[in-house]
């Protein structure tokens, strides 16, 4: 059964971007015989998603994860848990925060800076995570030193870092007044991709003409404006969040409803007239790129 309808709007169960609040790390950027004490703070915000609960579809009582003895089926409240290393089967060695840090204390707290390169040369496939990197007070000066010289370079510092327990390899690099550090994968975190299936350039059956490359380029230069990240909404979000609201006016507070699936397009066997399509796009984005022109002239 239905339960009557709720006066509710949207949840509230969304997380909200805050501040960069407290450090993640102290210690310092060491490169040469230069020390520069700083602190880093997480660049990212809190992911602004729907939270959901996983229910019962019964009787919607909540299901909870628990941490439970393995032996003794008793819950393990998190002040008893330690971390272990298996180095027999059935025979650990237990490890502390403190031993974490004891391990190599002077590799625990610095951004040790291995090399500088050009920024271009790291491909994006590399990049992980972004943190701010701020100057503790004794540090300003050698850290707007060490910014505006890699401004003027064009390089990025490759460096390692040891960050909850794991040593990453890290980019350093100057983003405006700020120095901002982002931890990298190494290379062998990446898969080999030399077995794809791609077009190779020039290859049979994958050429493209002068006329197409052409109307492509028309295409893009259509298309092209100016970086705004905030022009970019997660719309499939904002949807969601309709649809919940939707539900919840009409009491569908209570009972699990089954959506159907969008019908997929079929796949066509013919050959696709490229020149057609990319013809159908310019057209498009010009069209649009003229109502904005005039929207903004009037």
């Amino acid at each position: 059964m239905a339960r009557r309808k709720s006066s509710k709007k949207v949840p509230a169960k969304t997380s909200q971007a805050k501040s960069s609040g407290r450090s993640i790390w102290t210690g310092s950027i060491d490169f040469g015989l230069v020390n520069i004490p700083v602190k880093l703070f997480s660049a990212e915000a809190p992911a602004s998603r729907i939270d959901f609960d996983l229910l019962d579809k019964r009787d919607f009582n909540r299901v909870r994860y628990r941490r439970v003895n393995e032996k003794t089926g008793e819950e393990v409240d998190w002040d008893q848990i330690v971390k272990g290393y298996q180095y027999e089967k059935g025979e650990y060695v237990a490890l502390s925060d403190e031993d974490f840090a004891r391990a190599n204390v002077e590799a625990s707290h610095s951004i040790d800076i291995m090399d500088f390169v050009d920024g271009a040369d790291i491909s994006p496939l590399y990049y992980e995570t972004p943190y701010y990197v701020e100057p503790q007070k004794n540090g300003r000066r050698a850290y707007a030193l060490l910014r505006d010289v890699m401004k003027k370079t064009g390089k990025v510092g490759v460096a390692k870092i040891v960050l909850r327990t794991r040593q990453h390899l890290a980019a350093l690099m100057p983003q405006g007044a700020l120095l901002v550090l982002h931890t990298l994968r190494y290379a062998y975190e990446l898969r080999d991709a030399s077995r794809l299936d791609v077009p190779q350039a020039n290859g049979k059956g994958s050429a493209v003409s002068p006329q197409e490359i052409k109307m492509a380029q028309q295409l893009i230069q259509a298309m092209v404006g100016k970086w705004n990240p905030d022009k970019y909404r997660d719309e499939y979000h904002e949807d969601l969040l309709k649809l919940v609201e939707k539900k919840i006016k009409e009491g569908k507070t209570k009972v699990l409803e089954s959506t159907a699936a969008a019908p997929r397009p079929k796949r066509q066997g013919k050959v696709i007239d490229i020149m057609h399509l990319l013809k159908q796009s310019v057209q498009q984005a010009q069209a649009k790129d003229g109502s904005k022109r005039q929207h903004r002239a009037s």
